[in-house]
């Protein structure tokens, strides 16, 4: 996954901060960004955007605090379930 993932990261996030730009490591949660509605947008734009299925148990708010957390779970995922169907042919 290229830098396109983040580059898409930071557009979503910078849609629920008003527009105010914010660092790829700072926590959205602890700076006043975003509150627990947005964790939820999240999951839901992360399998919509990235086509998906996050389950529950896969969910840590710790991953999802900043832009790099967000791209990092994602690309976990991502590589997980390209792994997972190159398994399964």
């Amino acid at each position: 996954m290229s830098d396109t993932a983040k580059d898409t990261v930071r557009q979503f996030v910078l849609r629920h901060t008003d527009g105010v730009p914010v660092e790829d490591d700072e926590d959205l949660f602890d700076a006043g960004f975003v509150n627990s509605l947005f964790a939820v947008q999240l999951v839901m734009w992360i399998e919509r955007t990235f086509a998906l299925t996050v389950r529950r148990e896969e969910l840590l708010l710790d991953e999802l605090r900043t832009v790099d957390g967000i791209t990092a779970f994602v690309r976990a995922r991502t590589t997980s379930t390209r792994d997972a169907a190159w398994t399964s042919n």
